[in-house]
């Protein structure tokens, strides 16, 4: 919690608490004077619209609450969005009224007490409340505001609540007159705050109104220092909460920002030096008759002082009792600190549901909805710091407990709740994958790889003495062999590292490209046979190619080859991903045009590791493999259809439909294969 997020509301409620406070001192003072020994007027009735214009504020602020929590995102930004432009209306017109009545104000209520007092109690009680309720309305908009706005409830309800007892101290104090206190200087000194304040709830409120889409602008970002500064450090914390300024934003907020206080700064000091002298108190004229709503409630003090208590109080009950109920589809917000995870979350319906997680830490991580069992309903695989990412899904009966899991940090979980009803269609949880259950698995790839390496180390071999016999033809068969060899190894995406690169690395990002003396291995080779190179000159790449590939079974069970087992089930899409991002694309090839057969290769190995994956597999989605199986079955076929005569042709001698035939299946293939990793995923150490 930061303190600085206290000071708006802090600020506001002393400010409206001492505006108040004189208004019932005020009142309370002119109804000492309006009584006489023969005619005495009670106080009760200001107290009791005291306490009416108090059940007014909290039904407003209770309507507030409820209403918007039962919208979606969108609309909860949409009415937060107009509340804050509007609370700003309102204080900004406060601060102006202050400046321009401050002078004449106790006359005025004087005037009014004197009149009600005529007219009976009841007409006393309405113009305390009358008073009174304006300023409880103001103050409870602009703290809803400043609480919406800082994304917290703590600190700012603090601020609230210390800025109202200061205001009943500092009042007390004053009409016991232990203090005094300038305050037309304190109003005025108060009120340039405020209007800084405001600023920075209109900007925060605009911003609202362009995320809902109601305002255009959302991505015209003025600055975005998040990159380079933390938004939850303490200075930026201190800054945000006091300006309701950010890091990060739009144009239309910074602008909407300086225009504000270029316009309601000079006009605020101006008020102050042209403000007109009060004018002399003119002769009583005769008081008008009463109308008719104050003869009926004048000598009913206790009918009005039960209309004006209850009637906000009912009229908020039945309000909230007829909105929808909150878990009929909006997102429930629960926040992630250092120390507590959605502590908010303490009740959930069956069916499907979302949770805006709120990301209060300066930390990444991974949130996850888990039953009892410990089985995956829904995550967030990655949410950055002050940041909020909405988590969907669907309960059935059971119990339940959200896990934030973030870096650096021990795992933190929710209270679990329980759940009771039917939620037909619901996908069944997923199981997590612990590294141990990739181990055996991972271990049966490895056997795999190291066969192939062992036929590929022999292939190199024969390439070499094909060159030595001058015999390119035959080098360049073995080529092919030797390039399929490595493709049944697996080692996508680079995922084999300065290793992998070695063996099969390409001369993008060299500095002499194809002539650059690191440009080394099959593809290395590849650009020999293909374009006229002499054995000579390619014997000592063969040569270096099996001293790499020597290495390579060296070190195929550590971490940075194969030996990490977390990797397996990403290997499983990540093969065939690589396949079309670097064979299918031409983007590898050197000369020998030999995309199709290679991916053919991708497609073995691919089904080599969905086999060793298959029983942790299919216990998480049994009909997933057979789905696979036929995606890997369409996608061999429209490879074999790219021969001509059983001789492979390159992607550029193939016809168009047998390319489009590739890539369709090959894209379908992939669509399914994405789904191994999400189901074998196994939690990040944080």
């Amino acid at each position: 919690m930061s303190w600085a997020e206290a000071v708006p509301n802090l600020l506001i409620c002393l400010r409206e608490g001492l505006e108040a406070g004189l208004v019932v001192t005020i009142l309370l003072a002119a109804v000492r004077k309006t009584s006489t020994a023969e005619r005495p007027v009670s106080s009760s009735p200001v107290w009791l619209g005291l306490v009416a214009a108090l059940a007014l504020a909290g039904s407003f602020a209770a309507v507030l609450t409820y209403s918007t929590s039962v919208l979606s995102s969108s609309a909860q930004e949409a009415v937060g969005g107009v509340l804050s432009v509007l609370a700003v209306g309102l204080v900004t017109a406060m601060v102006f009224w202050m400046r321009r009545t401050a002078a004449s104000l106790s006359g005025q209520l004087r005037g009014e007490v004197a009149r009600a007092a005529t007219i009976g109690a009841g007409a006393l009680a309405i113009t305390a409340f009358l008073a009174v309720g304006r300023e409880g309305l103001e103050t409870t908009l602009f703290v809803w505001t400043a609480v919406k706005a800082s994304g917290t409830t703590v600190a700012p309800l603090i601020g609230a609540a210390l800025g109202a007892i200061a205001a009943v101290v500092l009042c007390w104090l004053l009409y016991r007159q232990a203090v005094r206190l300038n305050l037309g200087t304190f109003f005025n000194r108060t009120a340039l705050v405020l209007i800084v304040i405001a600023a920075g709830v209109l900007s925060y409120g605009l911003g609202d109104l362009q995320d809902a889409g109601i305002l255009p602008g959302r991505h015209w970002v003025a600055f975005d220092f998040t990159t380079h500064i933390d938004p939850n450090s303490w200075w930026v914390s201190i800054i945000t909460g006091i300006t309701e300024l950010t890091p990060k934003m739009t144009v239309l907020q910074v602008v909407a920002w300086l225009v504000y206080l270029a316009v309601v700064i000079p006009l605020f000091l101006r008020a102050g030096r042209t403000a007109p002298a009060p004018a002399p108190a003119a002769a009583e004229e005769t008081p008008r008759p009463p109308d008719w709503w104050e003869r009926v409630a004048g000598p009913r003090p206790v009918l009005v002082g039960a209309v004006l208590v209850l009637i906000p109080v009912l009229a908020a009950a039945t309000a909230i009792a007829l909105l929808p109920s909150s878990t009929a589809g909006a997102a429930q917000t629960v926040s992630v600190t250092a120390e507590k995870c959605a502590p908010e979350w303490d009740s959930a319906h069956a069916g499907t549901q979302t949770f805006a997680v709120h990301n209060k830490t300066e930390k990444a991580g991974e949130i996850n909805l888990v039953d009892a069992g410990g089985a995956v309903i829904g995550e967030i695989e990655t949410i950055g710091p002050a940041t909020t990412a909405d988590l969907t899904a669907t309960l059935a009966t059971g119990s339940y407990k959200i896990q934030c899991l973030m870096s650096g940090a021990p795992t933190t979980s929710s209270a679990t709740v329980r759940v009771t009803g039917d939620a037909p269609g619901a996908p069944p949880p997923v199981q997590r994958v612990t590294e141990d259950d990739l181990t055996g698995p991972n271990d049966a790839y490895q056997a795999y790889a190291a066969q192939a390496l062992t036929r590929l180390s022999d292939t190199v071999t024969a390439v070499g003495n094909d060159l030595r016999r001058g015999d390119i033809p035959a080098a360049q068969a073995d080529w092919l062999t030797a390039q399929l060899h490595w493709e049944h190894v697996g080692a996508s995406y680079n995922s084999f590292g300065a290793a992998g690169t070695a063996v099969a690395g390409l001369p993008d990002g060299l500095p002499g490209g194809v002539a650059d003396p690191d440009f080394t291995g099959l593809r290395r080779l590849e650009y020999g046979l293909w374009h006229g190179q002499r054995p000579e000159q390619l014997l000592p790449v063969t040569d270096r190619l099996a001293a790499d590939i020597g290495a390579v079974r060296k070190d195929l069970g550590t971490p940075d080859l194969a030996g990490d087992a977390v990797n397996l089930p990403l290997r499983a899409h990540e093969i065939l991903e690589d396949a079309l991002r670097d064979h299918v694309s031409g983007m590898d090839d050197q000369g020998a045009g030999s995309a199709y057969p290679v991916t053919l290769a991708d497609v073995e190995v691919t089904r080599a590791v969905l086999d060793t994956l298959g029983p942790l597999v299919d216990a998480r989605a049994p009909q997933l493999r057979a789905t696979l199986a036929q995606r890997l079955d369409t996608l061999q076929r429209a490879l074999l259809a790219t021969r001509d005569a059983g001789h492979w042709r390159s992607p550029q001698q193939t016809p168009q439909a047998a390319r489009q035939a590739v890539l369709a299946a090959l894209g379908a293939a992939l669509e399914n294969l994405a789904r191994v990793p999400r189901l074998l995923e196994v939690p990040v150490a944080h």
